[in-house]
């Protein structure tokens, strides 16, 4: 089954799985969250996920959802995949996460890595809406 790691800002990934545990009503095996607190050493934060990595085995598929593009999360998890090019890992990452994102990736983590990534991608971009355009108004 897909491992899947939510890589946030402190304290946004904690709260992400709070609300999978909300949701399923337990947090659903190898699903991890791991902040980044303000100031921390990225070599620090590198090292959080690569020994979570470690603990995985090889022959496994990572999903990372990060929050912003460009932002020190963000950055660590390429990071991690240049570091385990060598390794018989599959790693893909998604920036931008939101509720709908990750509740496709849950739903569908038992499904190869590329289709969780496809589905997760429309949950994200579909759970965005302008709501005035959406909704009827009555006065």
């Amino acid at each position: 089954m897909l491992a899947m790691m939510i890589v946030a800002h402190t304290p946004l990934a904690s709260a992400l799985l709070d609300f999978v545990e909300h949701v399923y009503g337990e947090i659903p095996e190898k699903i991890f969250a791991i902040d980044v607190p303000p100031h921390e050493d990225s070599k620090v934060t590198l090292q959080k996920l690569q020994d979570l990595v470690d603990t995985m085995g090889s022959n496994q598929e990572i999903l990372i959802l990060t929050d912003i593009l460009g932002a020190t999360p963000n950055n660590v998890a390429i990071r991690l995949v240049q570091k385990n090019q060598a390794a018989n890992l599959r790693i893909q990452i998604l920036t931008g996460v939101n509720l709908p994102m990750l509740l496709r990736a849950v739903s569908h983590r038992g499904e190869p890595i590329n289709e969780v990534v496809e589905k997760s991608l429309l949950g994200g971009q579909n759970g965005v809406l302008k709501m005035r355009d959406t909704i009827q108004l009555t006065v």
